[in-house]
């Protein structure tokens, strides 16, 4: 399947690199092109791209508002482009929350080290945003048994779904801050676990705010989260979810302590590891191993969490492209802890939960709508009185 895609930027010289590098692969075909958001809005419903590739700071209608009116009126997948500065960060987590898909930096030398690589990258994330995913393969955890299995929809169409779904995912969740606190649910049985981690990238974003608005703030365990994002990324987005959990969330520091009803969000551009048992601490350090494709990485994290905790682990991959974390959760598995992946029809990219998957890592498959639910099953809550 060829994907059509609309590149948005109001350089002319950002969108012929852009449209160079897609056109090169034989499986992207660059359909038109748009100078700001008004006439992406337009070219969107005209077009009727697979993929859009979208700016942010563009006159007359920014990428944000764009993004809002093409998933309002069409949704479809959006790849946004963001400077790596702090407001980038904010405006690219906006974009987000508005129902992009995924995001790169302007800069391709911030996240690849020679052209090849660049070209490589923006390539390979413009296909996996664009195309079904693969099938998941056949077990007894792949589907619940009470669910019937629905004729499987044509990628363009399944593309289209899973993009209506998340942006009404988003409006069901809403992102206020002052809303009142839920009641706390009461945990009725404290089972073996002591510890939940989790590993995503493309899709994590949304994927990781939707679980975490859902805890209540007296979760019995520390929650560590790997997400693939750029050092300039984590701080803000780890902030932005503080304002709207319940649970206490922060970028980790080396020396953290890890203290149950807290979660700790790796920073970009390092690895983040856990040491020791109990009172337990998160070790931070530089990475220069050119072996190590991801800073962080959710293998090396997952690795050392084996190490301290052994079995007495909930460990949960989400949404994202590769395989990084299979490795770290098969080391988990083999320590006895409990591996859960999200289910492929709402992932963004079936990449990595289908990595652990395929493997017979992950026990269950389970749905982005059902993993909050499901992991305070596991722990032992009931619904507060």
């Amino acid at each position: 399947m060829t994907v059509k895609v609309l590149v948005v930027d109001d350089s002319a010289f950002f969108r012929r690199r852009v449209t160079e590098i897609l056109s090169a692969h034989d499986q992207i075909d660059v359909i038109g092109s748009a100078n700001d958001g008004e006439e992406a809005v337009a070219k969107a419903r005209e077009l009727r791209p697979d993929v859009i590739t979208m700016d942010i700071e563009m006159p007359k209608l920014n990428g944000i508002d764009a993004v809002k009116q093409i998933m309002a009126r069409q949704p479809m997948p959006i790849l946004m482009f963001s400077s790596l500065t702090h407001e980038g960060a904010q405006a690219t987590l906006d974009a987000l929350d508005a129902g992009a898909a995924d995001f790169l930096p302007k800069k391709f030398e911030d996240i690849a080290r020679n052209r090849d690589e660049a070209v490589a990258l923006l390539q390979q994330r413009v296909l996996a945003i664009a195309k079904q995913p693969q099938a998941r393969p056949n077990s007894s955890f792949s589907a619940r048994p009470s669910t019937p299995i629905a004729p499987r929809p044509r990628a363009a169409d399944s593309a289209l779904e899973r993009m209506r779904q998340r942006s009404q995912q988003r409006q069901e969740t809403g992102t206020s801050a002052n809303k009142p606190a839920a009641a706390a649910p009461r945990l009725t049985t404290n089972r073996q676990y002591q510890l939940l981690a989790i590993g995503t990238s493309t899709g994590g974003p949304v994927a990781l705010q939707k679980i975490l608005t859902q805890l209540p703030s007296n979760f019995p365990y520390p929650i560590i989260m790997v997400q693939h994002m750029p050092a300039a990324f984590t701080k803000a987005f780890a902030q932005r979810l503080n304002g709207l959990c319940q649970v206490t969330v922060k970028e980790a520091e080396d020396g953290d302590i890890l203290t149950p009803g807290h979660a700790y969000l790796a920073p970009g551009g390092q690895q983040m590891l856990v040491e020791g048992y109990g009172r337990a601490r998160l070790r931070i350090r530089n990475d220069e191993n050119a072996r190590i494709t991801y800073r962080p990485s959710v293998d090396l994290t997952f690795a050392s969490v084996a190490k301290s905790y052994g079995g007495k682990v909930l460990g949960v991959i989400l949404t994202g492209m590769g395989a990084d974390g299979r490795e770290g959760a098969r080391m988990l598995q083999q320590k006895g802890a409990t591996i859960w992946a999200q289910d492929e029809a709402s992932c963004v990219v079936y990449g990595m939960p289908q990595a652990v998957a395929s493997a017979g890592i992950s026990s269950r498959s389970i749905s982005l709508d059902d993993m909050a639910s499901e992991m305070m099953r596991e722990v032992g809550y009931e619904s507060g009185r």
